[in-house]
């Protein structure tokens, strides 16, 4: 008796839950925001249309929005740099909670080469009283997607076969503002490239299997396990975690290049500048990802003189946060 009137009740709040207007739902969904402006981004989108059975949702902000299984799309008008809370204005209108984000886009170098790229964002490096370029919050950075080393690997195993693109993740960069786990996945670097259908459908394949669309289980899931990188200096396209991101056991975090962690040193020895804001930011909001990881730092020696290197351990110290030579971190 006991056991039914437990079914029963059960049976109730599945019934109740279900005529629930879809407002009032607390469903975790994987958020992917198209760029309407931006044909790298539609494209993705457009391919990914194809690949599953779509459903069209109600206007969200008077944009178009689709469904499918645990994931939702979302077009923009234009680009999505600007948009900040993107997340909050999901709920706020569907009652929805995104889980994480991802943008589709492309991706712009003056070098001009072709390219697909992964990355985080964020702004950390940017004075509180400034505004940032291309979005974001100054001074801040949203988590990343512990998606990123996953895909990273999964686009080295599909992209084999484009020759004529580099292969590469980015360091964190850019906006907009959020406070969900999110991702950048990229089609550069210029208007010959970022129409191309052929890299579109080899990205959007990545975000359908990478998000268990295909009926998978999907690709870079955290389980609260495992050891988690936070790269200082060198270049933007992230040397460091290209080489480590291609290990299994290996999770990514923010990478922050050289440009990222901006140092100065008065006459009298003092040092000021955003790199510290820059770290401990990257720190916390990569914890946040990936709760229970065991966070370490990656850095790259030769990008910091000896007083920079020096400060940056210390801060690592009181952080009680590891920094391990990249043997350490491979085993």
């Amino acid at each position: 008796m006991v056991r039914c009137a437990y079914d029963c009740e059960m049976l109730q709040a599945c019934e109740q839950f279900l005529q629930m207007p879809q407002t009032r739902r607390t469903v975790m969904v994987s958020l992917i925001l198209v760029s309407g402006g931006d044909i790298a981004s539609t494209n993705q989108a457009d391919e990914l249309l194809k690949m599953c059975d779509w459903q069209r949702l109600e206007p969200v902000e008077g944009l178009d929005a689709y469904s499918y299984k645990h994931a939702r799309m979302w077009w923009m008008k234009d680009g999505c740099l600007w948009e900040d809370d993107l997340d909050k204005r999901w709920t706020e209108a569907t009652g929805e909670i995104p889980s994480e984000i991802i943008f589709p886009s492309r991706h712009s170098a003056a070098s001009g080469n072709a390219s697909l790229t992964l990355h985080p964002i964020g702004t950390m490096q940017v004075p509180e009283q400034d505004v940032p370029e291309y979005g974001g919050k100054a001074a801040d950075c949203p988590p990343p997607n512990p998606r990123l080393a996953s895909w990273w690997r999964e686009l080295n195993r599909v992209g084999t076969g484009m020759d004529e693109f580099d292969l590469s993740l980015e360091t964190t960069h850019h906006g907009p503002w959020i406070e969900t786990p999110s991702l950048f996945i990229e089609i550069g670097s210029t208007s010959e490239t970022w129409g191309h259908e052929g890299a579109a459908k080899l990205l959007a394949g990545i975000i359908y299997r990478g998000l268990g669309l295909d009926g998978g289980k999907g690709l870079g899931n955290w389980n609260g396990e495992g050891k988690v990188v936070v790269t200082l200096g060198g270049g933007h396209y992230a040397p460091r975690a290209n080489m480590l991101g291609m290990h299994e056991h290996v999770w990514i975090g923010h990478m922050l290049a050289t440009y990222a962690l901006p140092f100065s040193k008065d006459e009298d020895g003092k040092i000021s500048g955003m790199w510290e804001n820059s770290i401990r930011k990257a720190i916390a909001s990569t914890k946040t990802a990936y709760p229970g990881g065991d966070l370490v730092c990656s850095m790259d020696k030769k990008a910091f003189k000896g007083w920079q290197r020096q400060a940056i351990r210390d801060l690592l110290a009181e952080l009680e946060v590891p920094l391990l030579k990249s043997a350490e971190i491979i085993g």
